[in-house]
C-alpha cells in the first residue's frame, strides 16, 4: 500500500489495507474535500499513484457533468435530433433518456459494439419496449450511443473533446501516449453482472445489452479505450474523479444546474434488473442498497466490477475507488467498507 491521510482518517488506511489484503489485482481510493486531499492511496500489481484504469459506468457520472448544462430535460429529443421520433419516440423527452426510463435498453441489429454513430442510427429507428417515462431500467450500453448523438448534434464535437474540456486526467477516448499508464481488468473467480436477477427471460435481455462485453477481451483492447464510448470507455484515476467531485460540489457547475441533475427523475425496481435504482439526469442517486454510503444527498456513478465515484455534497467532499479486479456487486464489499469507514472520520 502506497499513499497518505490527513490526521484523523487513519481508519480509511486501515479499512484500504484490509481491501487489498483481500484482493489479487490493485486498487486506489481518494477523497477531496473543498480542493483539499484527505486520503490518497493505491497499491497492488502494477499500480501508482498515476494508474489509469477504465472506468466502466464510471464515464456515465463524467459525461453527465459536461452534457447537463447543454441540454433541456424538459425538451423533446426530436427537438435535438429529428430522425429520433420514429418508432412512437415523438414525445420522448431528454430526461426521459437521461434518467434511464425510455425504453431502449439494447440496439436490435447486431452491431459492432464500438461504432457509436451505427447504434445511434439503429436506436433512432427502433420501436421503445415500454412507453417511454413509464419504466425504470438501467440503458448499460445504449445510454452512451444515445447521449453521445445529442452532444454531437447540440455541439459538433464528440463526447470525449468535450470531456477534456474539465481539464482532469480522465480520457475518453484514451490517446496511444497514456497506453503504458493504463492496467488490465480482470474478473475475479465467480464474476457475474445484475445480481439480483433470476429470471431466465428478462437475463436474456441482459445477454443481448452487454453483448458479451464483460465476459470478453474487448474491455482491454486499445480499440475500446479509443472508441469513446459515454457508457463506459473511459479511463481515469481515483485522484482525478475525486477531484472532479469535489470540483462539481464547489462550483463546477451552476447550482440551479446541478440541483436539477441531482434530483430524483426516475426510481424504483429495476424493470430488467430486479435492482433498487435512483437517478437524476446522468447520475446515480443514493438508493436503498446504500451504493454511496450513507449520506442521503450522494450522487455519483458506480462502475462494473466495483469501481464507485462520487460526492456528499453535504460535506463537500469527492471520492473515488478504481480496482481492476471486477467482484460481482452480491459479494463485492470493498466500497461500502471504504465509504463507511470514511463517514466514521467526519
Amino acid at each position: 500500500m502506497n499513499g497518505s491521510v490527513r490526521r484523523g482518517f487513519e481508519p480509511v488506511r486501515d479499512a484500504f489495507a484490509d481491501v487489498l489484503a483481500g484482493m489479487s489485482g490493485g486498487a486506489a481510493f481518494s477523497v477531496v474535500r473543498r480542493g483539499e486531499v484527505l486520503v490518497e492511496l493505491w497499491g497492488g500489481p502494477g499500480w501508482t499513484r498515476d494508474t489509469l484504469v477504465v472506468l466502466f459506468s464510471g464515464t456515465k457520472g463524467v459525461v453527465a457533468t459536461v452534457l447537463v448544462p447543454l441540454l433541456d430535460p424538459t425538451s423533446r429529443v426530436k427537438s435535438y435530433w429529428p430522425s429520433f421520433a420514429s418508432g412512437g419516440k415523438e414525445n420522448v423527452l431528454v430526461s426521459e433518456v437521461l434518467s434511464h426510463t425510455v425504453g431502449l435498453p439494447y440496439v436490435e441489429p447486431n452491431l459492432p459494439l464500438l461504432d457509436n454513430a451505427a447504434n445511434a442510427a439503429a436506436l433512432a429507428a427502433q420501436r421503445p419496449l415500454w412507453t417511454p417515462g413509464s419504466r425504470v431500467a438501467y440503458h448499460a450500453l445504449t445510454y452512451g450511443y444515445l447521449v453521445t448523438e445529442l452532444l454531437r448534434r447540440v455541439t459538433g464535437l464528440s463526447a470525449g473533446s468535450l470531456v477534456r474540456t474539465l481539464g482532469f486526467d480522465i480520457h475518453l477516448g484514451t490517446p496511444a501516449s497514456e497506453d503504458h499508464r493504463v492496467v488490465p481488468v480482470f474478473r475475479a473467480p465467480g464474476y457475474r453482472i445484475s445480481t439480483f436477477l433470476t429470471d431466465p427471460i428478462r437475463r436474456a435481455i441482459v445477454d443481448r445489452m452487454y453483448r458479451g462485453l464483460l465476459e470478453s477481451d474487448v474491455v482491454n483492447s486499445a480499440a475500446y479505450r479509443r472508441a469513446e464510448l459515454a457508457a463506459g470507455g473511459a479511463t481515469g484515476t481515483a485522484a482525478a474523479m475525486a477531484r472532479l467531485y469535489d470540483r462539481i460540489c464547489s462550483g463546477l457547475l451552476p447550482g440551479d444546474v446541478l440541483a436539477t441533475a441531482t434530483r430524483t427523475w426516475s426510481s424504483g425496481v429495476d424493470a430488467i434488473n430486479d435492482r433498487p435504482v435512483r437517478f437524476g439526469l446522468g447520475y446515480e442517486l443514493a438508493d436503498p442498497i446504500g451504493t454511496y454510503g450513507p449520506a442521503p444527498d450522494a450522487f455519483g456513478h458506480s462502475g462494473a466490477g466495483g469501481g464507485r465515484h462520487g460526492a456528499w455534497p453535504s460535506h463537500g467532499l469527492g471520492f473515488s475507488f478504481t480496482t481492476n479486479e471486477l467482484q460481482a456487486e452480491d459479494v463485492d464489499t470493498r466500497g461500502s467498507t471504504l465509504l463507511s469507514a470514511l463517514a466514521s472520520c467526519l
